[in-house]
C-alpha cells in the first residue's frame, strides 16, 4: 500500500509538472502573438493622414521652430543658381555663406544688434561692379576682398541681405507647391533621422519631401525631383539643427565701416 501510494504521488507530480509546462508554453505563445499584433507593434507614422496633411503639418512645425540651419542649392530669378548655408533664428540672428556660380560668394553675420557684417570674395565684388570704371573696381577689390565689413541693418542693402534669412519668405516660395497633389511614400532614414517620404507635384514641377517621423514633424529636405540632364541638377534645401543656438559672434580684428566710407 505504501509503495503504491508513493508511486501514485510521483505520477501526480509528473502530471502536474507536465500541465504546468504546457500552461507556461501556452502563455508564452500568447504573449508572443500579442506582441506581434497588439500594443507592442510599432505605430505607423502619421496614421490616417494624407500626404498633403503631413506636408501642411511639417510646414507649420518648421515655421514654429526657434532656429534652424538651411543648406540649399536653388535657382534665383536675379542671380541664377545659388548655394546657401545659413543658420538663423526667429530673433533676427543669422550667419553663413551664399554663393553663385557666376557672381562669386559672400559670408554674412547678423547678430541682431543693428549691424550686418559681410565678407565678399573678389569675384562677387567684380560682378557687383560691372559697368563701373576699372580703377574704381580695382579699388573696391583691393579694399574689401576677403575682409570683413559692416553696415547698419536699417540700410537698404542690409535689408536685402537680411531678407535672405527670412524663413517665412523662403517657405512661402515652396508652400503652395509642395503640398499640391502630395502622396505619402515609404518610411526611411535621412542622414540618420527617421523620416517619411512625400511625393508631390504641381502643373510644372515634381517634388520629393522628407518629414521627420520622431519628435516634432519638421521638414528635413525638399528636392525638386525634375532633375536636369545638363547643368547643376535638381534644386534642394536641407533643414537641420532645429532649435539650436545660432552662433553670431561679430568678427574679430579690423572691420571696415561701409557707412563711414559712404559718408
Amino acid at each position: 500500500m505504501r509503495h503504491r501510494h508513493r508511486h501514485h504521488r510521483r505520477h501526480q507530480l509528473r502530471r502536474t509538472a507536465t500541465i504546468a509546462a504546457a500552461l507556461v508554453a501556452a502563455t508564452v505563445g500568447l504573449t508572443a502573438c500579442g506582441s506581434e499584433s497588439g500594443k507592442d507593434k510599432p505605430k505607423e507614422p502619421f496614421a490616417g493622414m494624407s500626404g498633403t496633411e503631413i506636408v501642411d503639418k511639417a510646414v507649420e512645425a518648421t515655421k514654429g521652430a526657434t532656429s534652424l540651419r538651411l543648406v540649399g542649392d536653388i535657382d534665383d530669378d536675379e542671380t541664377g543658381r545659388m548655394k546657401m548655408d545659413l543658420a538663423l533664428d526667429t530673433s533676427g540672428k543669422c550667419a553663413g555663406t551664399m554663393a553663385t556660380a557666376d557672381e562669386g560668394s559672400f559670408d554674412l553675420i547678423i547678430p541682431g544688434n543693428g549691424t550686418v557684417y559681410m565678407k565678399y570674395d573678389e569675384k562677387f565684388l567684380r560682378a557687383q561692379s560691372k559697368g563701373e570704371p576699372a580703377d574704381q573696381t580695382a579699388a573696391a577689390v583691393e579694399m574689401l576682398a576677403d575682409r570683413w565689413s559692416k553696415t547698419k541693418a536699417s540700410g537698404a542693402d542690409a535689408k536685402d541681405i537680411a531678407g535672405m534669412c527670412d524663413l517665412d519668405d523662403l517657405l512661402a516660395e515652396f508652400e503652395g507647391e509642395i503640398n499640391s497633389n502630395a502622396r505619402r511614400g515609404a518610411t526611411t532614414e535621412l542622414d540618420g533621422t527617421p523620416a517619411i517620404r512625400i511625393d508631390a507635384h504641381d502643373a510644372e514641377e515634381k517634388y520629393t519631401i522628407y518629414v521627420a517621423t520622431e519628435g516634432k514633424p519638421y521638414l528635413l529636405k525638399i528636392i525638386d525631383a525634375e532633375a536636369k540632364k545638363t547643368g547643376p541638377g535638381p534644386e534642394h534645401i536641407t533643414f537641420s539643427k532645429y532649435d539650436k543656438p545660432v552662433k553670431t559672434t561679430p568678427p574679430a580684428g579690423k572691420v571696415i565701416d561701409l557707412d563711414k566710407l559712404g559718408g
